[in-house]
């Protein structure tokens, strides 16, 4: 796994202590991720001892503020991390990814101190898992369409609604729920995100999904039938009625950055399953690495991880500076998914029928890594946020 330093200038924490976690969160991955992946993939579940040495480590609280019990990584030195992260199954970083991401960060950026206090604690400590409910049946792409209503009724409001796809539902503490909490609009300006704990009434999680890939991650529909809560479950207070929709694409441009480093460490690892096959199967008298068509494929492999590498630290630089990086965060997570699929198939391709066979690995990230391009915006939804800026930016 190639290192990069993160230098001092574009960190939260002390460089040291940053090139430390790197060092532990490698051999973390090394010695203990890699070797359970099959069995990962056999059980549909991450073994709770590694769930355990996760939490120990203080990876459910990569972004959440030292203050409120994290390690407050930087958006640079959060994608260093992830990138390690996901030399491995993408199941082991999907576990924690919520924590770190979309089920937190709402609350990092727009919650009340009240809602920190109470809820980031647990959720750095991973002792709480936190999940984030946007996607519904009839919804996905479209954020805006949101049907799942949240009623008020006097100072409390009742969310009905179904959600759909949603990671670490069977796992969840907490809910971020966005609800359209006006009835007469109908786009994002009328939609709010509520904390939900997860054990209030009228809450009903369905069984996990069954999926063609990362089936050590859990996802499910979650029912939500008059689930009653206070005012004080909006995201930001009462003053953020409505604004939820504002909260959800600020947490996602964020993500963005994370899903392109997710698949720079995916990409990495298949290059490194290519180049090591293409050493040891040997055609026509010698290894195959040796043929010029195959070397073709490594450099095309090699090249595209160059660049997905470099977007993912540009990006997250920009965020750190300026706190958003909404066109280069959608350029970010189209180009690096999609190189990730491109590395997956020529790694495939190196392997010839031998690939297409479930003993060997590349056909199990071949399967794993489809998905990046579809959640946290898929790369159709990507391709119109970066044309509407482009033209935007032209027209003035």
């Amino acid at each position: 796994m190639p290192r990069e330093k993160i230098m001092a200038k574009d960190v939260n924490v002390d460089p040291d202590v940053f090139e430390a976690l790197v060092d532990s969160v490698d051999r973390f991955v090394r010695e203990r991720l890699i070797p359970a992946e099959r069995q990962v993939e056999e059980d549909a579940e991450v073994p709770a001892a590694i769930v355990q040495e996760m939490r120990e480590m203080g990876l459910f609280g990569l972004s959440t503020p030292e203050e409120y019990g994290g390690i407050g990584l930087s958006a640079a030195q959060e994608a260093r991390i992830v990138e390690s992260l996901c030399y491995a199954s993408l199941s082991f970083r999907s576990l924690l990814g919520t924590n770190v991401g979309i089920g937190s960060q709402g609350i990092v950026m727009d919650g009340t101190d009240a809602q920190k206090r109470d809820w980031l604690p647990g959720i750095a400590s991973g002792e709480t898992v936190a999940s984030f409910a946007l996607t519904e049946p009839d919804n996905g792409s479209d954020a805006g369409g949101i049907r799942t209503s949240a009623r008020r009724d006097g100072s409390d409001f009742v969310i009905n609604g179904t959600k759909r796809y949603i990671t670490n539902a069977v796992y969840a503490g907490v809910f971020t729920v966005f609800a359209r909490t006006d009835p007469n609009s109908k786009d994002g300006s009328g939609v709010s995100a509520l904390l939900v704990p997860a054990d209030t009434p009228g809450i009903t999680v369905a069984e996990p999904d069954r999926k063609m890939g990362q089936r050590g991650t859990k996802t499910s529909d979650v029912i939500f039938e008059d689930v009653r809560v206070p005012e004080s479950a909006i995201i930001g207070g009462p003053d953020n009625l409505n604004k939820g929709f504002r909260t959800a694409m600020k947490v996602l441009d964020r993500g963005r950055i994370h899903v392109g480093a997710m698949a720079v460490g995916q990409g990495q690892r298949m290059l490194d399953i290519a180049t090591d096959y293409a050493l040891e199967r040997k055609q026509f008298g010698k290894p195959i690495g040796e043929h010029q068509l195959v070397q073709g494929l490594l450099a095309d492999c090699q090249a595209d991880l160059q660049a997905g590498r470099a977007l993912v630290r540009a990006t997250a630089d920009t965020f750190d500076r300026e706190g958003k990086a909404i066109l280069e965060a959608s350029c970010t997570k189209y180009f690096c998914t999609e190189m990730a699929g491109r590395i997956a198939d020529r790694a495939l391709q190196v392997h010839g029928g031998a690939g297409y066979m479930s003993e060997y690995d590349i056909e199990r990230f071949y399967r794993d890594v489809r998905l990046l391009r579809i959640y946290e915006g898929t790369s159709q939804i990507q391709q119109l946020i970066i044309a509407r800026r482009t033209l935007a930016a032209r027209a003035g």
